[in-house]
């Protein structure tokens, strides 16, 4: 489809994007000193200067975000649920003493550099979108264990396509098969599970390339303390459908919070279904699911046709219940269904028009 206006006019490969880093036409940038943040300033070269003793590199003062935005069916360009993006940053900008970043400077940030790249953003029909990565963390320089004296709040606008555009399509659609990891903890107990910060993620680095060399595309974690209840897969929430129906996703305080899994609880509810975001006992309840999908805003929703625990493997379904729920997410943010729960803002693209009628 011929985009409209600016829209993909950069003629990227929009098929082929996967999800990496591609060449950018500049990235958003404030810096908090004296107690307040400054303007905001684009810049144009994707690099950022910053003392060798800046504390985010030593002691990881560091949170970030992602999300998207679509060039939907209408010819509008949408962006998904951002209110939800900033709350959760703000609640791990509390938790690792960071400076609040307020609403408006939250999405001035994200309509500036999207303004900035919409001749990369994917057009209608292609399957991709504008990924933003928010990342806010301390920059200046700190020798010993506190929080910096200075920030920086950046915003990237990347185009991309499928975050697990390396696997192949018809495993894709299959499913994906799944490990358990029992040697490794993704969080502790009372530590930082529930914060989008640079380590929580780094404590799954190692294990995540094993378990990809053993043939595993994703591991899933259970509870640090037992072993014993789900937690999360490696970068996106779980979720089962269970033979009788019910949406089942796990509830823990060490837990990152998918803003894509909340939207999909709400289509569940929305269709009827019981959503129940409980403790899930592994071993005794996974005989119950039919289908199990990993959810997150970079995967969406990933079909896993396995999980082997120990010597153990157990085997879902396709994907029927959690492919409605895929489309319907989709739908509302390509603006191929009505937005009932007001999840996306339209974004005013200088010299972007929009179709009247399709």
């Amino acid at each position: 489809m011929a985009s409209i206006g600016p829209v993909g006019s950069a003629n990227l490969d929009w098929l082929n994007l996967g999800f990496q880093v591609h060449e950018t036409d500049g990235h958003v940038e404030y810096v908090w000193k004296d107690g307040s943040w400054g303007p905001a300033c684009l810049i144009k070269e994707p690099y950022v200067q910053m003392h060798v003793n800046c504390v985010a590199l030593h002691y990881g003062q560091c949170v970030w975000e992602g999300l998207k935005a679509f060039h939907c069916k209408d010819g509008s360009v949408r962006i998904f649920n951002d209110k939800e993006n900033y709350l959760r940053l703000n609640r791990g900008a509390a938790k690792m003493l960071l400076p609040e970043v307020p609403l408006d400077m939250f999405r001035n940030a994200l309509d500036v550099a999207l303004r900035a790249n919409i001749s990369r953003m994917p057009p209608y029909g292609t399957g991709g979108a504008i990924y933003f990565r928010p990342i806010l963390f301390g920059s200046a320089p700190g020798l010993g264990l506190a929080p910096a004296t200075a920030y920086h709040f950046i915003v990237i606008a990347l185009p991309v396509g499928n975050y697990f555009a390396s696997v192949p399509k018809e495993i894709l659609l299959e499913g994906v098969a799944g490990k358990v990891i029992l040697d490794n903890d993704r969080s502790a107990p009372r530590g930082m599970g529930a914060v989008k910060c640079s380590g929580n993620y780094g404590a799954d680095l190692k294990k995540s390339v094993d378990s990809k060399k053993e043939g595993y595309v994703v591991g899933l974690y259970l509870d640090p303390i037992e072993q014993r209840y789900i937690e999360e897969f490696s970068v996106t929430n779980f979720v089962a459908i269970t033979k009788d129906g019910r949406y089942v996703t796990p509830s823990s305080p060490s837990i990152l919070q998918s803003t894509t899994n909340m939207c999909l609880m709400q289509l569940a509810r929305d269709r009827g279904l019981n959503v129940e975001q409980r403790r899930v006992d592994f071993l005794e309840e996974v005989d119950t699911f039919q289908e199990v999908a990993g959810v997150g805003t970079a995967a969406v929703v990933l079909p896993v046709k396995s999980l082997t625990f120990k010597d153990r493997t157990f085997s879902f379904g396709r994907h029927v219940v959690m492919k409605e729920l895929h489309d319907a997410l989709i739908a509302v943010q390509c603006a191929e269904a009505p937005d009932v729960h007001g999840w996306t803002r339209t974004i005013d693209i200088p010299g972007h028009m929009r179709r009247s009628s399709l």
